[in-house]
């Protein structure tokens, strides 16, 4: 029977906290707290995904007015539970080179492009937190062989619960959270069956 390394054991009884993730230099890069657990990325990622989550942020970041960042893989400290990492988020604040985290009232954007083993997490557990937070906007993006559809959610300020805003599968054309236009079908090579 194996045990746990020392560095998985919650440091108290009520589980992790947020703050504790910095301190977890054992852990694997891609580790999230959920409800004050941690949840790591253990299966290999999709040559799709990375290269999805990759034109989303460049397209992203050359779109993006002057006092916006684009961040790739960067967690969120929605509380003392809860610090999720996004594939990526657009934010107001200014580039900080030792940066571990950022506050939700600074996201304006937050997108989760579905895997396998993340897909349930991404569509209901973290669209229902990220809504929580009050972070304004939400793309969950579907793999629909061989093109992406994007879902976009808008928050609904009085309900506190992110309403659906469309879905877009060869072209999304917004003016929130600032003009967008992107291709959707250049951001993936084009698959042969």
């Amino acid at each position: 029977m194996s045990t746990l390394p020392d560095w998985m054991r919650p440091p108290r009884a009520e589980g992790w906290f947020a703050e504790d993730l910095d301190r977890l230099h054992q852990a694997p890069r891609h580790t999230e707290l959920i409800d004050g657990a941690l949840v790591f990325t253990t299966t290999p990622q999709r040559s799709w995904h990375g290269r999805l989550v990759t034109g989303l942020t460049v397209e992203l970041a050359r779109q993006a007015p002057n006092g916006i960042e684009v961040e790739r893989e960067m967690t969120i400290r929605l509380d003392a539970r809860n610090r999720p990492e996004p594939d990526l988020l657009v934010t107001t604040v200014p580039f900080d080179p030792d940066r571990t985290w950022y506050e939700p009232e600074d996201v304006l954007l937050v997108v989760e492009v579905a895997s396998p083993e993340s897909a349930h997490r991404d569509r209901t557990v973290k669209l229902r937190k990220y809504a929580d937070a009050g972070i304004r906007h939400y793309w969950c993006v579907e793999d629909e062989n061989p093109a992406a559809a994007v879902h976009v959610y808008e928050l609904d300020e009085p309900t506190g619960v992110y309403a659906p805003a469309g879905i877009f599968r060869d072209a999304l054309r917004r003016s929130v959270p600032y003009e967008l236009d992107l291709d959707l079908r250049k951001l993936t090579p084009h698959r042969h069956r």
